[in-house]
């Protein structure tokens, strides 16, 4: 029998979301994993506003909603706001019932500084790690560094001794010589002219790095820093004293083969892992006395995972470009995409083992 529209709405209607999600869906046990989280943070939380006045939206409810944004590709947090109206999935994970009026996306900007100011994107992001220990590997560990495009036009890229305001002669700049140490972006002056390699295209750019355990590709930290021929290996090292155990194995790739790499890796007494750089015109940091152990081919074949990290944190997580000027706001963001990456890692294996 063919069915008919029924134009007439009912007079009634008992429904929550959480009746509309279903059971198996994957964002559910990511929440338990992100509500557990939050739960620790509560007291950073009480720290960060005033025992009287207006209540705010939830801290906890903006962190959650800055994971939405990562997880699903949202374009911004606007359109994630424009979506609460409707979508009955993200209103379920935001704790949002059916009458509560989605918040305005102003909310977001007006409480970065306070989050900024307490750390606060950088301890969720440890304490969604920290549930994780069991999953991680204790002694091997990967490294790579990756450019993140800034949000500056290359227009912006002026003399830094240029006051000209008007954005209308900052088109022609051919045939001028731009650097760094002359030059910087008018609308983002941290973001640095950087170009991955030779015959690249010079972009501005932050540099992005990423320490992964072996075991499961968890990620272990998130760093953004100026873009330099430095940068990489400056903060792989940072990294390696802040979270890597004696006696660790830290695998990276060739661009990391360099005598003050290596030695600051043994100082740390963490075996370097790297990768040859058989380049004709320089010699290896590395020698048989690590290439020969077997482990060191293990670390060469898995340290190639953490570019998929860093593919689902461009094309997913919507960090090709980041949407913010500031390093600061920059690092921020790249902890809550991380947060995101590691809870559907978590909620994955977690699955997988039950």
């Amino acid at each position: 029998m063919r069915g008919r529209n029924d134009n007439q709405s009912s007079m009634l209607c008992l429904v929550s979301p959480e009746s509309r999600v279903p059971a198996e869906h994957p964002l559910r046990a990511m929440r338990a994993l992100a509500d557990a989280a939050l739960a620790a943070l509560s007291d950073d939380f009480d720290a960060m506003y005033a025992g009287v006045g207006r209540p705010s939206v939830p801290p906890e409810r903006l962190l959650k909603a800055s994971l939405l944004l990562a997880l699903y590709s949202v374009r911004s947090e606007r359109q994630l706001c424009e979506q609460l109206e409707y979508n009955l999935l993200f209103r379920w994970f935001l704790d949002m019932d059916m009458l509560e009026p989605a918040f305005d996306a102003t909310t977001f900007s007006k409480n970065r500084a306070r989050l900024m100011e307490h750390d606060i994107c950088a301890a969720f992001f440890a304490t969604v790690r920290e549930q994780a220990r069991d999953l991680m590997s204790r002694d091997h560990f990967s490294v790579d560094g990756t450019l993140l495009e800034a949000w500056a036009s290359m227009k912006s890229f002026r003399p830094k001794t240029d006051t000209d305001s008007d954005s209308n002669g900052w088109a022609d700049f051919r045939g001028q010589k731009r650097r760094n140490d002359t030059h910087e972006s008018k609308t983002d002056p941290e973001a640095k002219l950087f170009r991955k390699g030779r015959g690249r295209e010079a972009k501005l750019s932050y540099a992005g790095h990423a320490l992964m355990e072996n075991r499961n590709g968890l990620l272990v930290d998130v760093r953004v820093t100026e873009a330099s021929g430095y940068a990489e290996r400056e903060a792989a090292l940072m990294m390696v004293e802040e979270h890597l155990p004696v006696g660790a194995t830290l695998g990276a790739d060739r661009g990391y083969d360099t005598r003050d790499f290596v030695a600051g890796c043994r100082e740390a007494r963490t075996t370097p892992h790297v990768a040859q750089n058989q380049h004709a015109r320089r010699r290896s940091a590395i020698d048989g006395r690590t290439t020969r152990h077997v482990g060191y081919e293990i670390s060469q074949t898995i340290r190639k995972r953490i570019e998929q990290v860093f593919g689902w944190f461009k094309t997913v997580g919507g960090l090709r470009r980041t949407r913010f000027r500031g390093r600061r706001k920059t690092q921020d963001a790249a902890y809550i995409v991380g947060t995101a990456y590691n809870l559907m890692r978590i909620a994955k294996l977690r699955r997988a083992t039950r």
